[in-house]
């Protein structure tokens, strides 16, 4: 299923999502029900329409995830590790079942903030 251009803006996934973080589940899942309710909102106010995703309900549903770090630190390898939460949100906004999206990765240079950014 081709793109259909919308860009959905998420803020910069702390490290504290990366699955190689070893604290408790407890501790964890507040972080983790924050971004993944940030990014249901954001899906929702980009407007995107859903139907032909969900006509289609077992064809692949094509994201590009362009990674924007804060600066040059972290590991290039662990970020896409952090989207869980973000492709939940998604899923949930969206009515598809996460297991049909197909990302491709970006990394742009650095912002102050940094950010990621979802175009379906």
């Amino acid at each position: 299923m081709g793109g259909i251009g919308r860009v959905i803006e998420l803020p910069w996934p702390p490290a504290s999502l990366s699955g190689h973080n070893t604290g408790h589940w407890r501790s964890k899942s507040a972080i983790v029900a924050k971004h993944r309710q940030w990014a249901k909102l954001a899906t929702l106010e980009a407007k995107i329409n859903a139907e032909p995703m969900r006509f289609n309900a077992d064809g692949d549903v094509e994201l590009t995830i362009t990674f924007i770090p804060p600066d040059r630190r972290g590991d290039r390898i662990n970020f896409p590790n952090r989207m869980k939460p973000y492709f939940d949100g998604i899923a949930d906004a969206l009515s598809v079942n996460d297991s049909r999206f197909l990302p491709t990765f970006k990394f742009a240079d650095p912002q102050p903030g940094g950010k990621v950014l979802v175009t379906l």
